[in-house]
């Protein structure tokens, strides 16, 4: 038994996520399992390093699968070159121990949120950016972003509803920067929850707006309520940056 990394790049914009759902055809994770299956002529299940909600997109996506042949990857990589749609593109596969998990093994990722902040239109980037127009205090965003560092519970800010899982997560670093009309979010942790960098931006986009305060997301960091934090940012903004291992 075979074990090999993935490590791939996507565009979302047509897709229903990462994750396989029943009856769902168009997502990352069947597209990809679908067409190493007619590579491999064998069923495949593929453990990526996390899942990515509809629309989002990865500059860097890492995954593994097991095979019960000991193939040569760079036949397996022309060929999955050669198949998959052209909005779904794969960097390396290499073979890797049995013990390497996508997932399990991952110790840090990066996301990157694009705002395009202007009212000319953003004709070429739309599906890679998403349109605030308003003026944003960019102080005030950077001031309440540094809430988010450091280990916290951000029950207040992911849409799940499981609450068996631990929402305590440690992010290392947020960055807000400006180049023309474009506004950069960069978050790195160890991990992120459901809709978690959605929400981290629409409650940053709030406070430089002037709708919400630092105080506001300092209390919502406390209360654990949903409501008590940002709006959830619309997905094609938002790219996985890294992945580390």
């Amino acid at each position: 038994m075979a074990n090999y990394k993935l490590t791939f790049c996507y565009d979302g914009s047509r897709y229903r996520g990462w994750q396989n759902q029943n009856n769902v055809s168009s997502t990352i994770q069947h597209k990809m399992e679908s067409v190493l299956k007619d590579i491999l002529h064998e069923e495949v299940s593929i453990q990526a390093s996390g899942r990515t909600d509809a629309g989002v997109h990865a500059r860097m996506q890492v995954a593994n699968f097991h095979c019960g042949q000991d193939l040569e990857p760079a036949r397996i990589l022309s060929q999955l070159r050669h198949q998959l749609p052209q909005d779904i593109g794969v960097l390396q596969l290499e073979p890797v121990p049995e013990s390497f998990h996508a997932r399990l093994s991952c110790t840090g990722k990066t996301y990157r949120y694009y705002l395009w902040n202007s009212e000319e239109p953003c004709v070429f980037q739309r599906k890679y950016r998403t349109v605030y127009p308003g003026p944003l205090d960019l102080a005030a965003m950077r001031n309440a972003s540094s809430l988010f560092t450091g280990k916290h519970d951000f029950s207040a800010f992911t849409s799940s509803r499981n609450k068996k899982h631990s929402s305590v997560r440690t992010i290392r670093e947020i960055t807000i920067s400006q180049d023309g009309p474009e506004i950069i979010l960069e978050y790195s942790a160890d991990g992120f929850l459901y809709n978690m960098v959605r929400i981290l931006t629409g409650s940053l986009i709030e406070v430089g707006s002037g709708e919400k305060t630092a105080e506001d997301l300092s209390h919502a960091l406390e209360s654990g309520v949903r409501a008590d934090a940002g709006f959830t940012a619309p997905p094609q903004g938002l790219f996985l940056w890294n992945v580390e291992y």
